[in-house]
């Protein structure tokens, strides 16, 4: 693709939404090179300035060349862009599938293209986001991949496009030796409910998830099917429905709060001559074809062992990231000495290659733990015969779909990043232990599902 975006090109591209890392722009326009295109723009934070260069043409800190240092064309990456391309295609592909997973190609951009884009979108973004991150103007170049809410071919070439992201989170409990006695609770409450505890707290959300991810990851095809209808009911964002790539249902980034009576009339309304099921019973009949091919795909299997790279937890991890950073163990310090040797003083004797590997790991789990799953769905006309790998059934409206199956988001996490999900981690059960023991004073149930039940002003008025 030999073009070099510059500011005419900005009005072709439209938000679709964002991560923490990046934003992601739509193709709307006329040229045969972008259709059926989306854009991955590099964002940094507000007030932040853009990484800046040593000695070395890598991008990567001298600690994470070590860290990668089996990736060759990892450590020589010389942009942000090119080292998240080449970690896509060569360490997570090989993990997740490579029919599952598109690293896309780099495409060069003036800094006046990103300048036109972001004031483009300034108004879409949520205001959340608006405030702690902006586009980094001093890239050069942007990601450009599929469009994974479409099949290839074009919007309607084959009839409608129905396509579903979720993004699953973290789908099993640790049992990490090195987690402390006090923070036991992570052992039987999953991060997602105990991170909904703090979120509420803060304000971030106004109600508690539904959504469970043990259900989805379970391999149980019921308990799949209560894990999409949960997410459809409290989407936030987790769960977000286009058709032929026109977001329908869920938010622009900053998620919804509930589906109410209004959107899930108007979602009802718009599955009409997709979903062949009576006014009514079409969106029930949608969730139990997400579920569907949810159960018969498999892809959770894959996604849930690259999740379970992460078998010390952050609490056995951060120790091995202070052994390979050469730095003081920070977290050591503030352990209680008066037990010496504390749990996890034996990490700091293992040789530099486990320490290595073991935050290697964490951080590819990391990566599986924050990705989207994108599913899309396009019904097969009468006596089309598909392939039973990539088909699924609807049986109460008797209708066959073709379906394909995508990772997205496979984003590089800095290996700095290892303070601050320790330091989250912290945050997030004190917040739940401390509600553990105010509902216990209050004579409560002390179990998950009365913490889930507890009303939004109780959590809201809580002195933590």
């Amino acid at each position: 693709m030999e073009v070099k975006l510059e500011q005419k090109d900005a009005a072709d591209w439209s938000y679709r939404g964002e991560g923490a890392a990046n934003i992601v722009l739509a193709y709307t326009g006329s040229s045969p090179s972008f259709i059926g295109k989306v854009m991955r723009i590099t964002k940094k934070a507000r007030n932040g300035s853009s990484p800046k260069r040593d000695s070395n043409p890598s991008v990567l800190t001298e600690q994470e060349r070590l860290l990668w240092r089996d990736v060759e064309e990892l450590v020589a990456s010389p942009t942000k862009e090119i080292a998240e391309q080449i970690y896509t295609q060569l360490v997570m592909s090989p993990l997740l599938g490579s029919k599952h997973v598109d690293a896309g190609m780099r495409v060069p951009v003036k800094r006046d293209f990103l300048e036109c884009v972001e004031k483009n979108v300034i108004k879409q973004r949520p205001a959340w986001r608006v405030d702690v991150s902006v586009v980094d103007l001093e890239r050069d170049s942007v990601i450009i991949m599929s469009d994974h809410s479409l099949f290839p071919g074009g919007v309607l070439k084959d009839g409608p496009c129905i396509s579903v992201e979720i993004k699953p989170k973290c789908g099993f409990l640790p049992s990490s030796k090195f987690i402390a006695e006090r923070n036991f609770v992570k052992m039987s409450a999953t991060r997602f409910q105990m991170h909904q505890v703090l979120k509420l707290r803060e304000q971030e959300i106004s109600e508690l998830s539904e959504y469970d991810p043990l259900d989805l990851f379970s391999g149980s095809k019921e308990r799949i099917h209560k894990a999409i209808k949960d997410l459809y009911t409290t989407p936030q964002n987790n769960f977000r429905v286009f058709l032929n790539g026109s977001l329908i249902l869920g938010g622009l980034g900053g998620g919804i709060k509930r589906t109410d009576a209004v959107a899930g009339k108007a979602f009802e309304d718009v599955l009409e001559g997709i979903i062949l099921a009576e006014n009514g019973l079409r969106t029930t009949s949608f969730i139990q074809l997400v579920a569907e091919a949810v159960y018969c795909s498999s892809v959770l299997d894959g996604l849930l062992e690259v999740q379970k790279l992460d078998n010390f937890d952050i609490e056995g991890a951060i120790h091995a990231y202070y052994n390979v950073v050469c730095q003081p163990c920070a977290v050591c310090q503030q352990l209680d000495e008066a037990r010496p040797p504390h749990r996890c003083s034996s990490l700091h004797s293992i040789h530099i290659v486990e320490s290595l590997k073991i935050v290697r790991d964490y951080l590819i789990a990391a990566t599986a733990k924050d990705c989207s799953l994108m599913i899309s769905f396009r019904p097969m006309k009468d006596g089309a015969i598909g392939s039973p790998n990539n088909h699924v059934y609807l049986q109460p409206t008797n209708q066959s779909f073709n379906y394909k199956v995508n990772f997205i988001d496979l984003d590089l996490k800095p290996l700095k990043k290892m303070v601050d999900y320790y330091e989250l981690d912290k945050k997030i059960l004190n917040c739940f232990i401390q509600m553990q023991e105010m509902e216990h004073n209050d004579g409560n149930a002390k179990t998950i599902d009365a913490i889930e039940t507890i009303n939004t002003k109780t959590i809201k008025d809580c002195k933590f």
